[in-house]
């Protein structure tokens, strides 16, 4: 595995990558991190692995998507960890990991913007600079990388979509692979932040699970009022004390509000455990239950 700290050196690496394609087409997967590396990380790089003849991954705890009052400071590092997985993992063809002053040196002024509503609502709303943070990274990281493929997790839906429509519009050649939330044996998305909680604490933070999957039961048993069911997710955490932030069902291509239950909806919360803000979500295709309810009631003749 090559590691990387300098973007010329970076962009020099993924452009002899391209051209040594030749007669059999290679192509390049790109998994961006923050570092802290889990599971889930790693089964975003299986999935390039799967799909692409080489992998690329960076590790940059990036400051533009952090407010002043944020969690900078004390976001987990520790790239040593980190390569070891990666290094285990035999997954990996280039390791990248800039300095602050790689990605935004003295005077740097230049930020992309998804001017629309999905910037605004949800976790836009709380976190007014986050999304500007991240689209400005995501961008320099697929103009000196240039993948074929780029992998985010569902776990972070809004974040992924707006990427996804970001990379769209800005015509990258990248095609974004939005992939399946990895948990633990309870139910808890595995996240970085996850290293905040105390025992107790993480004791309590599966029942962000647990309320979408009572969600998910309400749908099945036939509610489709939206109201109805954000009202119970929301009385499932507060008989957990946990601190719903928000809770929204929305269409997951655009983050606007929906007010009933059809076609394909996001259920999407944010909660605090103690002081550590965790997300989470649900993503229910009407179409895709009701196919299954099909199959099922015909096998049953």
């Amino acid at each position: 595995m090559k590691h990387i700290i300098k973007a010329a050196e970076m962009r020099e690496f993924a452009l002899k990558m391209r051209r040594a394609r030749g007669k059999q087409p290679k192509t390049i997967g790109f998994v961006p991190t923050m570092g802290a590396l889990h599971e889930g990380h790693m089964s975003l790089i299986e999935a390039a692995k799967r799909e692409n003849n080489r992998v690329i991954v960076s590790i940059f705890v990036n400051p533009a998507q952090f407010a002043a009052n944020e969690d900078l400071n004390e976001y987990p590092r520790n790239l040593k960890a980190d390569i070891k997985k990666l290094k285990q993992a035999k997954a990996v063809t280039c390791l990248f990991t800039p300095g602050e002053a790689e990605m935004y040196p003295e005077g740097y002024a230049s930020y992309v913007r998804v001017e629309n509503e999905m910037t605004k609502v949800l976790c836009g709303a709380s976190r007014p600079e986050h999304f500007k943070g991240v689209t400005t990274i995501v961008a320099k990281l697929l103009n000196i990388i240039n993948p074929d493929r780029m992998y985010l997790g569902q776990k972070d839906l809004q974040q992924a979509v707006i990427l996804k429509k970001m990379a769209k519009e800005l015509n990258y050649q990248a095609e974004v692979k939005i992939c399946p939330t990895v948990r633990g044996k309870d139910g808890l998305a595995l996240s970085s932040r996850n290293g905040y909680l105390t025992p107790e604490q993480r004791n309590s933070a599966p029942a962000l699970y647990k309320a979408l999957k009572v969600a998910e039961s309400m749908v099945e048993l036939g509610e489709r009022d939206a109201q109805s069911v954000i009202k119970e997710i929301r009385r499932k955490l507060k008989e957990e004390n946990v601190e719903a932030e928000y809770v929204e069902a929305v269409d997951p291509g655009t983050m606007l509000k929906k007010e009933k239950i059809s076609g394909k909806t996001a259920i999407l919360a944010a909660v605090f455990v103690g002081k550590t803000r965790l997300i989470d979500n649900t993503i229910i295709d009407m179409d895709e239950w009701n196919a299954v309810k099909k199959e099922n009631k015909e096998d049953a003749l």
